[in-house]
């Protein structure tokens, strides 16, 4: 044999070893290749995990389980049966039971020996029943799942809900999910979806020549268990958040209280929102929750974009005070607004006249902003307005505004700040200044905020100066939240400033200037409330009402935003709803002498205020 012929004879009795050693492989070391070729003979029995329980920061749950049962049915298993005693064992109509039998028969094909199933959420008293009769119903039987309870009314829109994953769900998860299983779709539930599920396990069994099932396969060694979902703790307060929903009864915007030392949200409520009695069975209500015009399901507090109003001023205070073009002592007049040109006056409301920085703070005055504002625009060490406008964004985004604060909630949205070259493309390069765009002065035109972003402002005021990104989970057993949500956050204004934002609010809400303040309201005897008001003008109907506020001044144990829209001025509605929402969480409980600002909030009804898409 010529060397040619000896080379091809070698590569070919490699390959035929190769191939020797791979079936031996196959057929007598590894099973899983017989165990599949079998899958046909094989009925697998999923069996469901519990879900993670939800427990807020004391411990209390505010998401549980009960027990329900599916009925599942493998038609080509099914015999001739009393149709009248399954559906009444089953408590529902004969006729239910003969169209899904019907719809059965004709998909035939299609299932195969498939097991399908057949209802949902049979609570245990009625599977009760069928199991006694079980027998009788060859083809037929139950599959324990564990479903959602709410022991406590702590907010549809925070939780979210579970529901049937569909076609797209699935497709987006390969491998996770399939027809039948449930998954979280909003809320905590659909932010914490890996940890909360679990892992499906299963039963194998055989199934003989006649397709009926018979034992365990392998005895049972090849049987997966199922492994529930990890428990979470928020950082809720499920009393105040309650408390919170029953304040923002009948109005429609919302409240985000935050612990500033922490960034923990400690209530999170969006009005009106979707009642947690819904949630369990969120299939049965789904058609009305969508056709509401309050759109229940539109989570106010990190999806809804509004104008922050007077609240900004704070914001604006602050970058004159680091960029040098204010000092706490410049005083400025008020005529009822700032004039600038052609008979144009940016109004104010009425109160005493020039202002320094701290009771133009606690009075809310416009024109003193108007001032500020334009000088931060004007000032003479950059180049042009263009330059200044994207140093004063610059600083504004350091607050946290005009992008997502990184919460880890879903659907949070970003906002809205302004760039010089939007203005640029709406009016020309050089076809705008500082009265072009003086609205931004007090939180007004193209600036857009979140109820977080506002509440996040308020913690960063209080802290002097920094803040935690707002986040709803805590550190426990098996959970580690991310690191990002420990770290400080710093606007790029020096800390020493923000004392003067902190007795400017704390003026507002107590007195002491010369000018008086806008939150007398939000005064709680002891707990020296500091507070910012703010009204928020609303193209779509009367003016939105605005309130910060945090307290105790110098030692903040919570940290409050509340947005509620047509409700006119924000010392109106959003001041005592803040205000009383902060003294139940610091005492427990509303004074007798404020019972009836209490009573005045329960009752009110802005409802009808409020123009409906």
């Amino acid at each position: 044999m010529n060397n040619r012929t000896t080379k091809l004879l070698i590569g070919l009795g490699v390959a035929a070893g190769v191939l020797i050693i791979k079936l031996f492989v196959i057929q007598i070391l590894n099973d899983k290749y017989k165990r599949d070729a079998s899958n046909n003979s094989m009925v697998y029995d999923v069996i469901y995990p519990t879900r993670g329980i939800i427990y807020d920061r004391n411990g209390k749950i505010i998401v549980g389980n009960t027990v329900s049962y599916d009925i599942l049915v493998t038609p080509r298993e099914v015999q001739p049966f009393d149709t009248v005693q399954l559906a009444s064992s089953l408590g529902v109509s004969p006729d239910l039971i003969r169209e899904k039998m019907a719809e059965y028969r004709k998909n035939r094909s299609r299932i195969g020996y498939q097991t399908v199933v057949m209802l949902k959420k049979i609570p245990p008293e009625t599977y009760m029943q069928f199991a006694e009769l079980q027998y009788k119903f060859p083809g037929f039987r139950g599959q324990m799942r564990s479903i959602r309870s709410y022991p406590f009314n702590a907010g549809g829109n925070l939780l979210g809900y579970v529901s049937e994953v569909d076609a797209d769900f699935i497709k987006k998860h390969p491998g996770e999910y399939r027809s039948g299983d449930y998954a979280g779709k909003t809320g905590i539930e659909a932010a914490r979806e890996n940890d909360l599920k679990g892992e499906k396990g299963y039963h194998i069994y055989l199934r003989d020549s006649h397709n009926q099932i018979q034992n365990a396969y392998m005895n049972g060694e090849m049987d997966k268990e199922a492994v529930p979902g990890k428990d979470i703790v928020t950082t809720i307060d499920a009393e105040l958040q309650q408390y919170g929903q029953e304040l923002m009864q009948n109005k429609v915007g919302s409240v985000v209280a935050i612990e500033p030392a922490t960034g923990e949200i400690l209530a999170m409520v969006s009005s009106p929102g979707i009642d947690v009695d819904v949630l369990a069975d969120i299939s049965q209500h789904y058609s009305e929750i969508v056709k509401n015009p309050y759109k229940p399901m539109f989570n106010r507090t990190v999806q809804a974009s509004y104008p922050p109003g007077s609240v900004f001023k704070l914001v604006n205070g602050l970058i004159g005070l680091q960029e040098g073009v204010l000092k706490p002592s410049d005083r400025y007049p008020c005529s009822h607004g700032f004039p600038y040109g052609n008979g144009r006056r940016l109004g104010c409301h009425g109160h005493a006249s020039p202002l320094a920085l701290l009771d133009a703070i606690a009075t809310s005055c416009n024109g003193y902003f108007c001032y500020v504002f334009r000088n931060i625009l004007d000032n003479k060490k950059y180049d042009s307005i263009q330059d200044a406008f994207d140093v004063w964004r610059d600083y504004v985004s350091s607050f946290g505004f005009g992008h997502k604060l990184g919460s880890d909630f879903p659907a949070e949205l970003g906002g809205n700040i302004p760039t010089s070259n939007y203005y640029n493309k709406v009016y020309g390069k050089k076809g705008w200044k500082f009265t072009t765009i003086i609205s931004l002065s007090i939180g007004q035109g193209e600036i857009g905020v979140t109820p977080l972003h506002l509440a996040n402002l308020c913690a960063t005021v209080a802290n002097r100066g920094f803040y935690y990104i707002p986040h709803i989970v805590k550190d426990s057993p098996g959970i580690e939240i991310d690191p990002k949500y420990k770290e400080r956050v710093y606007p790029k204004v020096d800390s020493s400033y923000f004392k003067l934002a902190v007795q400017g609010m704390y003026m507002a809400v107590n007195g002491g200037g010369s000018a008086g303040g806008t939150a007398f309201a939000a005064a709680i005897p002891g707990k020296d409330v500091c507070g910012k008001t703010g009204t928020a003008q609303n193209p779509r109907g009367a003016d939105n009402s605005v309130f910060i506020c945090f307290a105790p001044k110098d030692d903040p144990k919570i940290a409050v935003a509340a947005y509620i829209e047509n409700a006119g001025f924000g010392a109106t509605w959003a001041c005592p709803i803040a205000s009383l929402l902060v003294e139940r969480y610091l005492t427990g409980e509303i004074r007798p002498e404020r019972k009836y600002v209490e009573d005045r909030v329960l009752q009110g009804n802005l409802m009808s205020r409020v123009k409906k898409d």
